[in-house]
């Protein structure tokens, strides 16, 4: 069954702090990007399609199934699934395409130059640049899109203990609010601070080969402290999740 706490979550405009909800099996209209904001997307894997299986063998390449079979949870075999085809269907949305003939390559990674990197599309958007992040977690699967680069992460909210055991991975002054939390608010500080870092170093390519440690963007449920040139927000999300978006500021015109 969907989740009944999405819908309150997802009743606001489409923004980079309401995401917009996607059922699978439905074919939004042809989608533009607007020119300040990502779009955002929420898939709901609990929902648990019938035809999900028959999406994904006629949605899907061959190494994306291979990925899912090669995971043993069935639930994380669901949320890859509905994730990937989520995607799809968004950017063939993007593209004028069928979800099935969208294509992707990868980039070089911004640390070694190797063709690692994070996924982009193998041709040229009609509209101008496209790029793209998702991430999925639990029974949700979090996209993004924008005209710059873009990274989405979204992750389960651990306990106080899981949140003591990783330490000394964030910035110093991020490690510090999470000592001065009490038990109760820490698992929470510390999901916000790893979404929004995992968000931005998904934006800029380079994933955890950077130290998360580099960059300050706070623990607080306020405004995010953003990187020069980025912009940082949290994502409305169910309770038990955090989630952030990150995406590129366009350059300044000449």
């Amino acid at each position: 069954m969907p989740r009944a706490d999405l819908a309150p979550v997802l009743r606001s405009p489409v923004g980079p702090a309401a995401p917009r909800l996607l059922t699978l099996g439905s074919r939004p209209g042809p989608l533009r990007l607007p020119q300040d904001a990502p779009h955002v997307w929420l898939a709901d894997a609990a929902a648990r399609p019938a035809s999900l299986g028959a999406l994904a063998r006629a949605l899907l390449d061959e190494a994306e199934l291979e990925r899912a079979a090669a995971l043993h949870r069935p639930s994380d075999r669901r949320c890859y699934l509905t994730a990937h085809i989520a995607l799809r269907v968004l950017l063939g949305a993007h593209l004028g395409l069928t979800p099935d003939r969208v294509r992707f390559r990868r980039e070089p990674c911004p640390c070694c130059g190797e063709p690692h990197g994070r996924p982009a599309l193998a041709c040229a958007s009609p509209a101008g640049p496209l790029h793209f992040s998702l991430s999925h977690s639990g029974d949700l699967a979090l996209l993004a899109f924008a005209a710059t680069p873009v990274g989405v992460d979204v992750q389960t909210t651990g306990s106080a203990e899981e949140a003591d055991e990783v330490t000394g991975v964030l910035h110093p002054k991020e490690e510090a609010e999470l000592a001065a939390c009490g038990a109760a608010g820490r698992p929470a500080a510390f999901a916000r601070a790893w979404v929004r870092k995992e968000a931005y170093l998904k934006g800029l390519g380079t994933g955890l080969a950077r130290s998360p440690s580099l960059d300050y963007l706070g623990t607080g449920a306020g405004a995010v402290s953003s990187p020069p040139g980025w912009r940082v927000g949290d994502i409305a999300v169910p309770d038990g999740y955090a989630a952030a978006v990150a995406v590129r500021r366009p350059a300044p015109p000449l």
